[in-house]
């Protein structure tokens, strides 16, 4: 498991949200709170998030561009690409980072593993607090009604509350 962030992905209502904690960690020690892990792709219509090495998520961001834009947006096409790339393509492979990619009808979990998945449930969650951000947003879309973002804020923030890698100066993006 990457140490270093919590990335949470909630689809609702037909609304999708990526959110990500702000914090970068350096072993121990708190280098940054309020860094940016969330961004949106392809004319604004893709979120995503990574947990791990900047640099190498930042590469990723911007193969995954490149392939959204030579797949004509097509998110699922693109990731399957991607993934092929970054199991096969030797540079590609020391690349330590993970990514959720969304869009409005797929919610994506990418890795250097060659790994393109698609949750059973409309919530997925990366990084070292993603566990307890998972659990509790999928308490939250059971038992309540708040909106796919006011799921991921308290998600995060019950995670931030159990995670010494991840705090509440929280990006959240929403489709």
């Amino acid at each position: 498991m990457l140490k270093g962030t919590t990335i949470l992905a909630v689809k609702r209502d037909n609304r999708v949200v990526v959110a990500g904690d702000g914090q970068v960690s350096l072993g121990e020690t708190i280098l940054k709170h309020r860094a940016r892990k969330v961004r949106r792709l392809y004319h604004d219509k893709v979120l995503v998030g990574f947990a791990g090495a900047t640099a190498d998520a930042l590469t990723l961001f911007e193969r995954l561009e490149k392939k959204l834009e030579q797949y004509g947006g097509q998110l699922v096409r693109a990731a399957v690409e991607l993934a092929k790339d970054w199991r096969t393509e030797r540079t590609l492979r020391r690349l330590e980072a993970m990514l959720i990619a969304c869009d409005r009808q797929h919610m994506l979990l990418l890795s250097g593993a060659g790994d393109v998945m698609e949750p059973d449930e409309d919530v997925l969650a990366i990084g070292s607090g993603g566990a307890m951000a998972l659990a509790a947003a999928k308490a939250l879309l059971r038992h309540t009604d708040l909106s796919a973002k006011e799921v991921a804020l308290e998600a995060l923030k019950i995670a931030a509350s159990i995670c010494v890698y991840t705090n509440e100066e929280v990006v959240v993006e929403e489709l």
